[in-house]
């Protein structure tokens, strides 16, 4: 039965159910009045916490990777200061479409459209290289932006179902300002997976994926694998996606944000290298191309 999920799996966009089974010093953050003691306040709270962690680490940006496995749902965090204004960051990630563009730079996303008025993202998953789209897998991703004032943002994409057993997917962002111009964000990528998932990666990381890593250091010099592996990687992918589309968010700079989501990818290539740049930038061109087709939204 394993073989049988696993090849499945590689048919119906196995690197997604791998998804879903998918700086010198830190900057202070910013000092905001004392009333304020919501979301924005336990997020500055956190990173303070994580100070020393954003200050040195092995990534070599203001950044703190965490992940957890249950017994039947996989999550990974992410926290940074990215070198971004609130009011930039603010602007560019709240509304639906930008959120195609970002996820679109990611290796597994296929194509992504916004329906129901901005409610909903039809988000095609398929494999790491060119595919029809017919051989892709779409999730419906309902959009929720939550608080959004001057000094916090919050937004939500969630799904109630995936690819064989998996479901309860939740990709939630959150930022607040920091000081020197920074903004303070929080990344979470979390989703819960069944029998058929749970076997599905089994085989995958027996064969397939047997060599991958994460990012958490796991004895002798090595890192984490498994689905804990997985987490982070994708998580890590969404991450830097954020940050590459942050950089260049305009519609002329598609260019620029691939070939920079590329090679900030690459700083970590023992854990998120699969294609050649080449290879990668031709397959994106067509897929942003493809988006631009009415006929090609799923």
């Amino acid at each position: 039965m394993n073989n049988i999920l696993a090849s499945v799996a590689r048919r119906t966009g196995l690197a997604f159910v791998a998804i879903a089974l998918v700086a010198a010093s830190a900057p202070a953050l910013a000092q905001q009045p004392s009333a304020d003691t919501g979301a924005a306040a336990a997020l500055r709270a956190k990173l303070q916490a994580l100070a020393p962690q954003l200050e040195r680490n092995a990534f070599r940006r203001p950044l703190a990777l965490e992940s957890n496995e249950a017994a039947d749902r996989l999550s990974g965090d992410v926290y940074a200061l990215v070198d971004h204004p609130f009011a930039r960051v603010s602007g560019a990630l709240r509304e639906p479409a930008a959120w195609c563009q970002v996820l679109m730079l990611h290796l597994n996303t296929k194509h992504c459209a916004v329906k129901g008025g901005g409610a909903t993202l039809a988000v095609a998953i398929g494999r790491k290289f060119d595919q029809p789209l017919s051989d892709a897998q779409t999730i419906a991703f309902a959009y929720t932006p939550g608080k959004a004032d001057a000094n916090y943002l919050n937004v939500r994409l969630s799904a109630d179902t995936g690819p064989l057993s998996t479901r309860d997917y939740s990709i939630v962002f959150e930022a607040t300002p920091a000081d020197g111009g920074k903004t303070a964000i929080h990344l979470r990528y979390a989703y819960a997976y069944g029998t058929a998932a749970r076997l599905a990666m089994k085989g995958y990381l027996a064969t397939l994926g047997s060599d991958k890593v994460g990012f958490t250091p796991a004895g002798q010099g090595g890192y984490i694998g498994g689905v804990r592996g997985v987490v982070e990687r994708n998580t890590m992918r969404y991450y830097l996606a954020i940050d590459s589309y942050l950089d260049a968010p305009a519609a002329g700079q598609l260019e620029q944000r691939l070939a920079a989501w590329f090679d900030a990818t690459e700083q970590y290539a023992r854990q998120l290298h699969e294609i050649e740049k080449s290879d990668y930038l031709a397959m994106k061109r067509h897929e942003f191309q493809r988006m631009q087709q009415p006929q090609a939204a799923s």
